[in-house]
């Protein structure tokens, strides 16, 4: 199994940046690289754990289905998906919240964790050879539009 974390401190308190961790709002930081479309079961609002998400778009010109269930979902303290694609690959999203001083002011530091597996030798060399930069790459890049959108709205 494979295991990627990320942090990215944001100048603004835990509610603040939890309020982008709806369906309406996720797409705009998650996900951009595919214009993704969130649905969620029972088109709910809000995230709940329990519920089934399916993230659906457009990489590299071909379209990509993901769905997930939540797993954990406290309000701005944790919110975590176990997926699988249609490439086999298995595991969990995880976002923690941490709330922290910057200054006079609140922040927070974000922790996207992601734990996957992927079936098959050959995937697993691709993995460690492509997937797994590309993958931290993507996950340093969502967790810096989620600053911007937070930090300046």
């Amino acid at each position: 199994m494979a295991r990627l974390e990320t942090i990215q401190e944001i100048a603004q308190p835990p509610r603040v940046v939890y309020a982008f961790f709806v369906p309406q709002r996720l797409p705009f930081w998650y996900g951009t690289e595919m214009h993704a479309e969130i649905e969620v079961s029972g088109e709910a609002d809000e995230f709940a754990a329990g519920q089934k998400v399916r993230i659906t778009g457009k990489l590299a010109g071909r379209s990509v289905t993901h769905t997930a269930v939540i797993t954990q979902y406290q309000w701005g303290v944790v919110f975590e998906w176990r997926f699988l694609d249609a490439y086999g690959v298995r595991g969990t999203e995880r976002w923690e919240f941490e709330p922290l001083q910057v200054g006079d002011a609140e922040g927070t530091r974000v922790r996207m964790i992601n734990d996957y597996e992927v079936s098959g030798r050959l995937a697993r060399v691709a993995d460690k050879l492509f997937t797994r930069r590309s993958l931290a790459r993507r996950n340093r890049d969502c967790l810096a539009r989620l600053k911007r959108l937070a930090e300046h709205g």
